[in-house]
């Protein structure tokens, strides 16, 4: 159920949702907490009405079909996955799904398995899919969130979470636990890992056992996470949207993500616009990420946050995307203000060192399937040299690829594998990381990866621009590598005016290193 494909072609997202609302009646607005069609989660728009703040209870009002009283006991949580706060020493979000709604959802948290004497009521955000949207059933998820506060830094907490009838404490269910660790209040080092581009499917699962043994702080997944809606154009016109497809996913991914926070940036398939104007009403449901960005109502999917010596930043790529302009320009450029902001404000910290920056749309491949952006490329990357960013990570193309150090879309200095970058004094590193589990794209050259290395100074590609597609012949593309993979990424302080060191290594599906690079400073 969707607008009509000449239409479509024709109109904004926001246009479309105008469209699609006037369709529905008040009976499928937001109310009591469930996020439906028409509605953002903070924010109820009723047709011909006016938007007002709202914040989603767990109400027993419900304007979703009814659900009938289940036996809590009969009802076992799942998918559950950690983010965390705007302060990830001391803020940490549970959350998790139920299949059926719940009475007094909590999470219980302590220092020892045998002792969850904390307990925290949890949020409830109901989203409803009517039958008819895609390929979706007349279908109600029920997410669950808890926002722990004034944690201790650097400590390993035991969590449950559970329900009216169904209590984590209770020795029967101690199996259900979950543990985190909360990041250190010193620089100490790390590992933390990173790919876009996940999906359902025997690959992603495949990559998800991986990622637990590199013993990850924390987890960056680059957009297009579970492909709920397969078409990506952000429009209610994508044929084969399935909202279950998000239980598929997020069950998959609790091994790894029940335990390290897993901090998503969206990509093109993340707009689901059926939800919200924006296409980020389901997103709203689902996660509970750092609330530090922009623009919380347009952008949720951009923040930041500081792990030990490292600062990470989440932008939004769809703001800046020619290709897919379903949300060209929503922020009206207040996303690059505020990416400036940051990077000058974390270059300038005294306990920075490292800025990592990671979103979808790629600023430089070679896939012959969507390669380069040329809004990310016009937007952000002059900040990216001009700040002396350590490390970019995309996803979207779906391969592995590394670049050569890059300066005003030229290489400053080849990279081989094994090599050591400065960002202080040459340029810029990109990776593209999208080959975490959806069907594989191609490139326009063979692969060259460690071990079997085919150096090529001269590659055919495309940058996408408000004109369309402009074919261009690189040299920066150093490392490729076409199957399933992901990134490690080691983190070494040093003491003050000491070399500080950033590992990045692509692991191959198979657990074999394909890349391995060094970014190298002084420590502050």
């Amino acid at each position: 159920m969707g607008v009509p494909a000449e239409l479509a072609e024709r109109m904004s997202m926001a246009e479309q949702h105008e469209y699609l609302r006037a369709r529905f009646s008040r009976r499928t607005m937001i109310r009591g907490g469930a996020v439906t069609l028409g509605a953002v989660a903070g924010g109820v728009f009723v047709p011909g009405g006016i938007a007002q703040a709202a914040v989603p209870t767990q109400a027993s009002t419900r304007t979703t079909p009814a659900t009938e009283s289940v036996n809590g006991a009969l009802v076992s949580p799942f998918g559950r996955h950690l983010a965390f706060g705007n302060d990830p020493r001391t803020e940490v979000t549970v959350s998790w799904q139920v299949p059926t709604d719940v009475r007094k959802p909590f999470v219980r948290i302590g220092a020892h398995p045998w002792d969850l004497s904390h307990k925290i009521e949890a949020e409830v955000r109901s989203l409803y899919t009517p039958a008819g949207v895609g390929a979706s059933g007349d279908h109600t998820q029920y997410y669950l969130h808890a926002k722990l506060t004034h944690l201790r830094p650097g400590r390993t907490y035991y969590y449950g979470v559970g329900h009216a009838g169904f209590d984590p404490a209770e020795a029967h269910l101690l199996g259900t636990l979950g543990t985190f660790t909360t990041a250190p209040d010193h620089k100490k080092p790390f590992t933390f890992t990173a790919f876009g581009d996940e999906g359902v499917g025997y690959h992603g699962l495949a990559n998800n056992s991986l990622l637990l043994g590199q013993n990850p702080a924390f987890h960056l997944h680059a957009g297009d996470i579970c492909y709920a809606d397969p078409a990506g154009a952000g429009q209610t016109a994508d044929a084969g949207f399935d909202s279950r497809t998000w239980d598929q996913f997020l069950a998959q991914t609790e091994s790894v993500a029940k335990s390290v926070p897993w901090m998503p940036a969206y990509g093109n398939h993340d707009m689901e616009a059926w939800y919200s104007p924006n296409g980020y009403g389901g997103e709203d449901a689902r996660w509970n990420l750092p609330d530090n960005g922009p623009d919380k109502k347009n952008l949720p999917g951009v923040y930041s946050f500081v792990y030990g010596n490292t600062a990470v930043i989440s932008l939004d790529a769809n703001d800046v995307s020619f290709e897919i302009p379903a949300n060209l320009g929503i922020s009206g450029g207040t996303q690059t203000k505020w990416l400036e902001a940051q990077l000058k404000k974390y270059r300038a910290a005294h306990d920075i060192d490292f800025v990592v920056v990671f979103f979808h749309h790629c600023a430089y491949c070679t896939s012959t399937a969507h390669s380069s952006e040329g809004g990310v490329r016009g937007e952000w990357v002059p900040l990216f040299e001009k700040y002396t960013v350590d490390l970019v990570i995309n996803g979207h193309n779906h391969q592995y690829e590394r670049t050569d150090v890059i300066k005003k879309n030229a290489v400053v200095k080849k990279l081989p594998i094994g090599g050591t970058a400065y960002p202080e004094t040459e340029g810029v590193v990109y990776v593209t990381a999208g080959a975490a589990g959806r069907s594989l794209y191609a490139f326009s050259a063979p692969d060259s990866y460690e071990g079997h290395v085919a150096d090529l100074d001269s590659v055919a590609a495309f940058v996408n621009t408000k004109d369309g597609k402009v074919n261009e012949t690189v040299a920066w593309s150093r490392v490729r590598y076409l199957n399933y993979s992901f990134l490690r990424v080691d983190v070494q302080p040093a003491s003050k005016g000491r070399t500080t060191t950033l590992t990045v290594r692509g692991i191959a599906e198979t657990g074999a290193e394909i890349d391995r690079f060094t970014v190298a400073r002084k420590a502050k």
